[in-house]
């Protein structure tokens, strides 16, 4: 490595001196950092080793001026900014998605678009090259950002099956309504018969596939369907008590919740004990998701667990195919029971 005539400081390693060091020339360093197409096994080992005794890295600028790729992935949550922060799922699937990019050597931006402005923002960003492909949370039926995305012709997938977008889109989802009816199953096998939910928003996909699954159990268990018991939430906790709070109003005799949510199953918890019914004793509760809300609720939750590892790992393998030229792909994971202490 050469030194700098100012201060003694070394510069950066260059592709030069990974050639020399290699003892190849520039234009096989260059095919090996961009794939190592027509190189063979011999080069491209010489050519790793050298990378790795120089420590050279890659000027990502300079790349994406050549490849016309940013070399970077856009992590879009069209949610406002506190919901980020108050729900944990949301942290879950970053972190999975940030673990899996990384073994590609792929930084991935965080973008949080809650509000109109934001997303038309946001949109533009995106659609400027900023970012190679998107892995979009927590779309909302309505919200224009992944049809305005689909058509610019920028990879995208969604976590969860999209609502009101063309079918050319890829998506990664939890099995939602299958969950909904094992819990359900549950809480039927129990005893319990008069069962209300607190759905998720009904212009997610979540929201609507819960709620499904949910009156499917109630007609295959000869439970009569009533509106009184069906209150929606918006997957935070404060709704959640509030839906509680209304369930019991419509309801007192309610002997079960199905909650869409376990942040929002918390909020019931709180509202069945401030109204002195005992969980699961008077009432049982069961959530949705098996995120660390389930573990912190007192008591602790049964809950849907959803695989977010296999979620994030599934969303960006499905968006770098798609990046690289492979078409649309749709993903439905399996979801599990976890019994506990609440019902």
């Amino acid at each position: 490595m050469t030194m700098s005539h100012s201060g003694g400081r070394r510069k950066p390693p260059t592709i030069h001196d990974v050639a020399r060091e290699a003892g190849v020339s520039r234009g096989t360093v260059s095919r090996v950092l961009n794939g190592g197409h027509y190189v063979s096994p011999t080069a491209q080992e010489a050519v790793n080793a050298a990378i790795r005794r120089t420590g050279y890295v890659v000027n990502r600028h300079a790349r994406s001026l050549i490849t016309g790729r940013s070399d970077s992935i856009g992590f879009l949550l069209t949610e406002p900014q506190e919901r980020f922060f108050e729900d944990p799922n949301f942290n879950v699937l970053l972190r999975g998605c940030t673990q899996a990019l990384a073994a590609h050597d792929i930084p991935l931006l965080l973008m949080l678009a809650g509000t109109e402005d934001e997303r038309r923002r946001i949109t533009r960003y995106i659609t400027a090259g900023h970012v190679d492909g998107v892995l979009l949370v927590s779309s909302h039926s309505g919200d224009p950002v992944a049809e305005q995305l689909r058509e610019a012709g920028v990879p995208l997938v969604m976590c969860g099956k999209p609502i009101g977008v063309g079918s050319k889109v890829s998506y990664v989802a939890a099995d939602d309504r299958d969950g909904a009816r094992d819990m359900v199953r549950h809480l039927v096998s129990l005893g319990r018969r008069c069962i209300g939910v607190v759905t998720g928003p009904l212009d997610t996909p979540g929201g609507v596939e819960r709620l499904a699954g949910y009156r499917e159990v109630l007609g295959e268990s000869g439970i009569d369907f009533d509106e009184r018991l069906v209150v929606s939430g918006d997957y935070s906790r404060a709704s959640g008590e509030a839906g509680a709070e209304r369930l019991l109003a419509q309801c007192p005799d309610v002997d079960a919740v199905f909650v869409a949510s376990d942040l929002m199953a918390q909020g019931v918890l709180t509202s069945l004990e401030r109204a002195g019914r005992r969980v699961p004793e008077d009432v049982s509760v069961g959530g949705f998701d098996d995120s660390s809300a389930a573990l912190a609720a007192r008591p602790q939750l049964t809950t849907i667990r959803q695989p977010y590892d296999r979620i994030s790992a599934e969303m960006v393998r499905v968006l770098l195919a798609q990046i690289g030229g492979e078409d649309p792909a749709a993903v439905i994971l399996p979801t599990e029971l976890v019994k506990r202490q609440s019902t």
